[in-house]
């Protein structure tokens, strides 16, 4: 058991009589500083992103994300992708062949840009158009009753949360809201894929740190002072915050997911644990079959996806160790017509007037 287990590891979180729960206007101020520093990121051309310091790093985590697709989508599936972002994961929805897409994000100007990329910009427009009909709504996923907005619109096949379900652990009401969202709008049996940062390497490095930050050349994680004496109550799991800074990425505040208290939570709303592996045991299992070894290949994060690994940095792979892997499975057996409520409300084409806003307390 790595270290860190020990005093965040318990289930038991429900916090003490008198531990201060961030209030909602933190907690509104936070996910909103959030949204903005990924809305003020812009669209990269294609040289601009392979000037990238990170850019196989980049590769690296695509890959992951794409072996999570490949494994687990299905022909026809209703996707429902929680903060979407500007839509980087399209084309590999697309080439599992899914039949409807649902992207959700808090950030205004991603959902414009994934409604551009959907569209096919001109720089776009040298490839076909996407098989599945669209959908997008602007919304916090962690506060917005999206059970209620997407009932009639459910259940959906897969649900998939990349590099993102970290921001709903500012407080424990956000993460619950969450996996509430999700449990609710998926089938029974339907799966939910994603990716977060790995609680347990993040506070071992900062144990072995001299002060409260660690990194290296292209990334930096720094905790304040109230976390200087390095230990973490198992009644207190949720607003663990730090800054996370990674170079041509990310610049905002994080918080750290203890994951067995992720999973348990995950369980009181039927969501049960299929696997959770760091991206370095998931890349060096996975790179063990023919079929995921070519696709590293062909995007080219370790070199020829096999022995040659000069292409990514020793840098970059230290990023790579912060994060994890994990799938969930709804509690159920699903039907044999899975979707026969899914009223598929997406389009083809998605206008500027399609996108749909949610209020948070609606």
């Amino acid at each position: 058991m790595k270290r860190g287990h020990d005093e965040i590891a318990s289930p038991s979180y429900n916090p003490p009589g008198k531990h201060k729960s961030p209030s909602y206007d933190d907690s509104f101020r936070n996910a909103q500083r959030v949204a903005d520093h990924y809305s003020a990121r812009s669209n990269q051309t294609l040289e601009e992103r392979e000037a990238s310091p990170i850019i196989h790093l980049k590769k690296l985590n695509n890959w992951i994300k794409s072996v999570l697709i490949q494994l687990y989508a299905q022909k026809g599936d209703a996707v429902l992708d929680f903060a979407c972002g500007k839509g980087g994961d399209l084309i590999k929805w697309e080439k599992a062949q899914i039949g409807y897409y649902v992207g959700v994000d808090i950030a205004e100007g991603s959902i414009r840009d994934c409604k551009t990329r959907y569209n096919g910009d001109a720089e776009q427009q040298r490839r076909k158009k996407f098989s599945f009909p669209a959908r997008l709504i602007c919304a916090d996923c962690y506060e917005a009753r999206l059970d209620k907005y997407l009932e009639d619109d459910g259940p959906y096949d897969i649900c998939s949360c990349q590099f993102a379900l970290h921001y709903s652990w500012s407080t424990e009401a956000r993460a619950r809201r969450a996996l509430a969202n999700i449990s609710a709008l998926l089938r029974p049996g339907g799966i939910f894929v994603g990716t977060m940062p790995d609680a347990n390497v993040i506070i071992k490095k900062l144990r072995e740190a001299d002060g409260l930050s660690f990194g290296n050349n292209v990334y930096w994680i720094c905790f304040d002072d109230d976390f200087s004496e390095k230990k973490f109550r198992s009644s207190s799991p949720f607003g663990i915050r730090y800054q996370f800074h990674l170079e041509d990425a990310v610049d905002c505040p994080e918080w750290i997911v203890p994951f067995p208290v992720f999973k348990s939570l995950a369980e009181e709303y039927d969501l049960e644990l299929v696997f959770v592996k760091n991206s370095h045991e998931f890349v060096r299992e996975y790179l063990k079959k023919p079929v995921y070894t070519e696709l590293m290949r062909r995007l080219g994060a370790l070199g020829d996806g096999n022995q040659d690994q000069t292409t990514l940095s020793q840098e970059e792979w230290d990023v790579a160790y912060l994060y994890l892997a994990y799938v969930l499975r709804k509690r159920g057996q699903p039907g044999s017509h899975r979707r026969s409520n899914n009223i598929n409300k997406g389009k083809m084409l998605i206008k500027d007037e399609d996108i749909e806003f949610i209020r948070s307390d609606m």
